[in-house]
């Protein structure tokens, strides 16, 4: 390996980890705004998640969701 290829390797690498930083600042920054967009259309009663008495989620806005939630009263 010469040193033209590696400083070019290096120089990739660095801006691959660089854009991988900035777009999971960004994807970040997207899922917390539709979060509390989300929250701020309901208001429910309570603001823990729980499982409904037909076995779908309330109160959980993400995709992946906790198991083991309590059952909603």
């Amino acid at each position: 390996m010469t040193r033209t290829e590696f400083a070019t390797g290096s120089a990739v690498f660095l801006a691959v980890a660089v854009a991988g930083f900035f777009s999971a600042a960004r994807v970040d920054r997207h899922y917390a705004e539709a979060a509390a967009l989300s929250a701020s259309q309901t208001t429910p009663a309570s603001s823990a998640a729980c499982v409904g008495a037909d076995g779908s989620w309330k109160n959980w806005v993400w995709a992946n969701v906790p198991m083991l939630s309590p059952k909603c009263e």
